[in-house]
């Protein structure tokens, strides 16, 4: 297999040239029409090689943490007014058609509606659903109904669209509706097993069950707006209807919040086993400010950054473990008026070691905006201290915008670079820096990537921009000629590139 695109905080799953996608688990538009009902309990034949106390136990175990969160967990029904807009919209906005048929009719609305799935929990006395942001989106009216049938409508209290998690107010009696315990996400192990509830294709208090096949993953949202950081993973059948509804533990306690799968580009076949949920952690932690404020504020540094592999902490002159590089300083944050530099390696934060992305990211966030912190970094393998007064962090849409993946009308110089480690470079045009999404033609633009290469290998592809050779500038295909020039065939250079709005470094053959 091919290693991993390592880009720490920012890391995303780098599925696009193997045709997959990260999906959103909302209702699909043409949902099976089903009336709800309450789960029904299955018995399965024993198998007598195994001990019968074991098993029996097991299945104890999760019929159980089944009783305690089933009956928590709600369907939650949104409509929304959307606009549609003439398949002829084109023909009918030309300046030949109005001159002769007048002004076209504007676009017409229509109501739509989609179906999640909630929790209900106790905060502070007052019984409130979480469910997920994008499940509530837009939405115009939202209904929710418990599995004995009983129905209200619900408000928005708040909602974090970083985190993607929403916050619910129910109108009327809600002295009946039973709630679920939050757990610790943070104690969970590979191989537990993970028990998904909620509301798949319409079909009301389905339970599935699997194990947790991992920890930690940071993948890109469906919108390609921002990132989910820290998700579980689990092989728990989770299909649209599922967002919003709990990931459980053998114990019975809400661990995440079931919110994506992975399809596959194209047919929008769902790749089976490989499904992800918010860990319940952070939304813990966000929870206050979302039902007092409505919002989440998090404090900002301002880079893009990434853990340290072995081959890259030689280039720096540290340990693996021992801080985090930055790729990248946004224009205008915090972190560039401080002097923040990309290739930098912050290894503390008043006087807190930094041994991953993750917990420089967590660090950071929670954090108090407007607060001035001293930062120890790395700079050309020597050590200094700068003071960053941290700001409030953008919305995803700010920090990222809608990123551009068609490729550029215009193509590429007949001027191709050396080709050196299975990679064709050609310079950048200006049509092509725009539809890239960058701010000037300064690098080189990578043609071609050689199959079985070292480039190949490290998750290279076609339109990634190189910026840096072991962090020395490469300007245009000159540049990029000087420097590789220089280097063996089996040289392992550490490549400064960017791609879809995001700087990273990786480094070829280790």
């Amino acid at each position: 297999m091919k290693r991993s695109w390592v880009i720490g905080i920012l890391l995303a799953l780098v599925v696009a040239a193997a045709g997959l996608s990260i999906t959103w688990l909302g209702s699909p538009t043409d949902r099976l029409a089903v009336v709800p009902t309450s789960a029904q309990a299955q018995t399965t034949s024993t198998n007598p090689d195994t001990n019968q106390a074991i098993t029996d136990s097991g299945q104890a175990a999760v019929q159980q943490a089944i009783a305690d969160v089933g009956p928590a967990v709600v369907r939650v029904e949104v409509t929304s007014t959307v606009t549609v807009s003439s398949p002829y919209g084109d023909l009918l906005n030309d300046p030949f058609f109005k001159y002769f048929f007048g002004q076209p009719n504007s676009p017409q609305t229509q109501q739509q509606q989609a179906l999640g799935s909630g929790i209900v929990i106790d905060y502070n006395g007052q019984k409130i659903i979480l469910t997920n942001a994008h499940v509530i989106d837009d939405a115009t009216s939202i209904r929710v109904m418990s599995t004995t049938g009983q129905t209200w409508t619900a408000k928005v209290l708040g909602k974090d669209d970083t985190l993607d998690v929403a916050v619910l107010k129910l109108d009327g009696d809600t002295s009946d509706l039973p709630t679920a315990q939050l757990g610790d996400s943070s104690k969970i192990k590979l191989g537990e097993w993970a028990i998904a509830i909620g509301n798949p294709l319409g079909l009301s208090n389905t339970v599935t069950m699997g194990i947790i096949s991992a920890t930690n993953r940071d993948i890109a949202k469906p919108n390609d707006v921002g990132y989910y950081y820290n998700m579980i993973q689990t092989d728990a059948a989770i299909n649209p209807g599922n967002s919003g509804g709990p990931l459980v533990d053998a114990q019975g306690q809400v661990i995440g919040i079931n919110t994506a799968i992975l399809r596959e580009s194209g047919n929008n076949i769902p790749i089976e086993g490989i499904n992800f949920a918010i860990s319940i952690n952070p939304v813990k932690e966000v929870l206050g400010q979302l039902v007092n404020t409505g919002k989440v504020t998090r404090a900002w540094l301002g880079v893009t950054i990434q853990d340290i592999t072995q081959a890259m902490a030689k280039q720096f002159g540290v340990d693996v473990g021992k801080g985090v590089v930055v790729a990248d300083v946004l224009s205008g944050s915090p972190a560039e008026k401080a002097g923040v530099k990309s290739g930098d390696v912050i290894t503390s934060i008043d006087g807190q070691e930094i041994t991953s992305a993750s917990q420089l990211q967590h660090v950071v966030m929670f954090e108090t905006v407007g607060k001035t912190v001293n930062v120890d970094i790395v700079r050309n393998k020597q050590q200094m201290q700068v003071q960053v007064t941290l700001g409030a962090r953008p919305s995803d849409q700010e920090l990222y915008g809608s990123t551009s993946s068609g490729s550029s009308s215009s193509s590429p110089s007949t001027a191709q670079g050396v080709k050196k480690f299975g990679l064709t470079v050609g310079p950048i045009t200006s049509s092509m820096a725009q539809s890239l999404g960058l701010n000037s033609t300064q690098g080189v633009v990578i043609m071609d990537v050689a199959a079985g290469s070292a480039a190949d290998w490290a998750g290279l592809q076609p339109k990634d921009v190189i910026m840096a050779v072991n962090l020395e500038p490469v300007k245009s295909v000159s540049d990029w000629n000087t420097i590789v020039g220089e280097l063996s065939d089996d040289a392992a250079p550490m490549l400064t590139v960017f791609r879809n709005g995001m700087t990273q470094f990786v480094t070829l053959g280790q």
